[in-house]
This record gives C-alpha cells, sequence and structure tokens, in this order.
C-alpha cells in the first residue's frame, strides 16, 4: 500500500460526511485524484495545497503524508524538510528518525550532524522502550528481540557517524564499537573502521573494512559492498605493498562474523518458547489471562485456528459464526477451537473481549501468523490431526462460512 492512500481515504471521508464541503476541500480531493498513482506528482499537489493554505486544519496530516512519499522518492531534501517537520511536532516513528537522521547525514557538515545527533539519540531512546514492550506485529519473541537489536545498532552507528563529523573521533570509535557488540552489522563494522582511519589506526582499520565485506546484510547494498572490497583492497595494499594474504584476511573475517552472528541468535531464541520451532506444532501461544497453550498437546486432534484483530469489522460480523460451529462439535473431544489474536498492540485485546461479550479464551500469535504466512484478517485455518494444514479459508463469506467450515472440520475426521 502507497504512504499517501490514508491520507485520500481520511480527506475523501471527510469530504463526503459534510453536507457542503470547503471550497479546500474540494481543491485537495481534486489535486489528489489528478496526481493519480505518480508519487512526484502526488507530492506536488500536497506542496501546492499548503503553499495556498498555509494555515489549512489538514497541515499535519498532509505534513505526515509528504514525509512518507519522500521517503518513498528517497528523496533527501523533502526526508528533511517534512520529516523534519514531523519529529519536530510529534515523537515520529523508528522508521522516520532513521530516514531522517541519515539524510542530515548525507552531508558532514556541522549544522547538519548537530542535528542528526538529537534525532539519532532519540533514536536510541525509542528503541530502548519498544525493547521492553510485547513483541509488534507478526514478530516472535527471538525475532522482536533480533529486530530491536539490530534497529539499535544501526541507531548508535549514525549516533557515532554524528559525533565523529563534529571531530570527536574517539567518542565516534567507542560508540561505533559498543553499537557493533549490540549487534554485528556491516554499517557498524564499516563505522568502526571510518573512525580507526580518522584516529591514524589504518592497520587496525583493515580487519573492520573485511568485517563490513562478509558480513550478511539485508542493509548493505551491492554497490555498497562492492565499495567495501575497493576500499579493503586500497588500504591492504598500501600497507603491505601487494594483496598477497588478503583473501586469507577476508576468509578469516567470514567465519568469525558468521560464527558472531549465529551466536547472537542462537542468544536470542535460547530463552523464547518458539526461537527453535521449525513447524507449526512445535509452537507454544501465550495467553491472555490464561495458561500458555503447547501446541503440541494438542496432537492428533483437528485444530481450528481462528485469526482475528480487534481493528477488523469482518472479525466482529465473523465471530457469532465461529461460536456457532464451536457449538456443533462442543461434544466431540477430537476437535480443538483455537482464538488467535493478532494485534500489534495486545493492550487493546481486553477491554476489546470486555466491551463485545466475547468469552472465549485467547492466544497471541507470538510469530504463528510469519510462519503460517497470514497474509489477510480474518483468516482460519484447519490442521489435521497429523499435524497438517487441511484448510485454509482467508477472509470472510458470511453466507457460507459456518456450513463451510463445519464441512471442512467433518471432512478431517474422516481422513
Amino acid at each position: 500500500m502507497k504512504f499517501w492512500l490514508p491520507l485520500i481515504l481520511l480527506v475523501s471521508l471527510a469530504a463526503g460526511q459534510q453536507t457542503n464541503p470547503t471550497a479546500e476541500e474540494k481543491e485537495l480531493n481534486t489535486a489528489i485524484a489528478e496526481a493519480g498513482n505518480s508519487q512526484i506528482d502526488f507530492v506536488r499537489a500536497l506542496e501546492n495545497h499548503l503553499a495556498k493554505y498555509p494555515d489549512s486544519s489538514k497541515k499535519p496530516e498532509i505534513e505526515r503524508a509528504l514525509a512518507r512519499a519522500s521517503i518513498e522518492l528517497k528523496d533527501d531534501r523533502r526526508i528533511i524538510l517534512y520529516g523534519g517537520w514531523v519529529l519536530d511536532h510529534e515523537a515520529g516513528d523508528t522508521q522516520m528518525l532513521d530516514r531522517v537522521t541519515r539524510a542530515l547525514l548525507s552531508s558532514d557538515s556541522k549544522e547538519t550532524s548537530e542535528r542528526a545527533l538529537q534525532y539519532a539519540k532519540r533514536y536510541v531512546d525509542q528503541l530502548a522502550v519498544l525493547g521492553k514492550e510485547s513483541p509488534a506485529g507478526h514478530f516472535g519473541a527471538a525475532d522482536w528481540k533480533m529486530e530491536i537489536d539490530r534497529g539499535t545498532a544501526r541507531a548508535m552507528a549514525l549516533e557515532a557517524r554524528a559525533i565523529g563529523n563534529l571531530g570527536n573521533y574517539q567518542d565516534a570509535l567507542s560508540l561505533a564499537e559498543k553499537g557493533y557488540a549490540e549487534f554485528p552489522t556491516a554499517e557498524g563494522a564499516r563505522e568502526i573502521a571510518k573512525w580507526l582511519i580518522k584516529l591514524g589506526r589504518e592497520a587496525d582499520s583493515v580487519p573492520h573494512l573485511a568485517d563490513a565485506f562478509t558480513i550478511s546484510d539485508s542493509h548493505s547494498t551491492e554497490a555498497t559492498r562492492a565499495q567495501d572490497r575497493i576500499r579493503i583492497g586500497e588500504l591492504y595494499k598500501k600497507l603491505n605493498g601487494s594483496e598477497k594474504g588478503l583473501g586469507d584476511l577476508i576468509l578469516e573475517s567470514y567465519d568469525r562474523t558468521a560464527a558472531l552472528v549465529a551466536e547472537r541468535k542462537w542468544q536470542s531464541r535460547a530463552s523464547d518458547p518458539n526461537g527453535q520451532a521449525t513447524s507449526l506444532m512445535d509452537f507454544t501461544l501465550p495467553g491472555l489471562n490464561t495458561s500458555p497453550l503447547k501446541l503440541a498437546s494438542l496432537k492428533g486432534k483437528t485444530i481450528v485456528f481462528d485469526f482475528w484483530a480487534t481493528w477488523c469489522g469482518p472479525c466482529r460480523a465473523q465471530h457469532p459464526l465461529m461460536e456457532l460451529v464451536k457449538r456443533r462439535f462442543e461434544s466431540n473431544p477430537n476437535v480443538s477451537f483455537v482464538s488467535v489474536n493478532a494485534d500489534e498492540d495486545r493492550e487493546l485485546v481486553a477491554p476489546f473481549l470486555k466491551d463485545n461479550q466475547w468469552n472465549s479464551s485467547v492466544y497471541f500469535e507470538d510469530g504463528l501468523s510469519r510462519l503460517l504466512q497470514i497474509t489477510s484478517i480474518p483468516t482460519t485455518i484447519i490442521v489435521d490431526r497429523h499435524g497438517e494444514i487441511a484448510s485454509r479459508m482467508n477472509g470472510f463469506n458470511p453466507d457460507r462460512f459456518a456450513d463451510l467450515l463445519t464441512e471442512r472440520i467433518q471432512q478431517t475426521l474422516k481422513d
């Protein structure tokens, strides 16, 4: 989904709810419609609107939409302009903090580095808060910890870069090393090497450049790795007269960093009950006001998983039909129904259940959605007595849902 679609829907809805939309609202809707799917035309339309209506009541929404669209366009100037506005007026999310900080650090000037330093510190602090919260989205506990650790390492690398740009090379090196210890990334290794070189320690920087080249990092492009290879080759040749022995150094780096990353992954997964899960029946689902559910305890039964979320309108409509099907099989000990919540904010679930008078036991998906590749909510999955997926019902068909689900459950009992 494009970043600006929420704004289009918001503006269109606001205009549609009014009997007499204002001239400004009509102009904004027309401008957005004429931009079509063109990102740059969308940006220009909003910029023109703000130029004409600088005191628009929709300015905050428009500024946020411009910031998101600028990130998609990879337009550093606009990212700084609009993303900076968002961050100066509200907390912002980690993506916004990351992209604005990086855009500011595309220049090593004192002014932009000082500003980047403040955002980088906020980035680190925000990740620290997120790390104390329950896993977001479809992350399990182990994957969530690694995501936070990687993010923290990236944020600390940006903070080190800003500090180094301000002339504090030793502090930059120390912070870069601290970030790399948080989680080994190519960016972190590159940052360590950069400040070692600035401190006149070129020989010490060579292994770190090799680490940057060998670490498998989704944030490093092929172009970046090619630059790493050129830099390490040039520096090694300068220090040793030729590239003889460089291949062995790179192989040593590969073995070292691969082992280091594997160790960090093992540490993250060791305390997570689902960290070593490789199949559906290996999972343990944390419960809301109930004991965790080990899916292995249901082996030999037909299991009906109901994936839902508090924000999902069709889930509310489907719920009484799911309850109807549950009543049809309540006397059958070989059928088990598992209600799985997929909300990012788990704090919303208990009040929702109370307000809607849902009495079912509820479990949190804790990474199960990723394993099962849940792409829409609601989704109903039927697992047979062998632990294999027998049926998948994406979305909600009100006319046939109860009967269709009943038929598919009965089929698993026959197989």
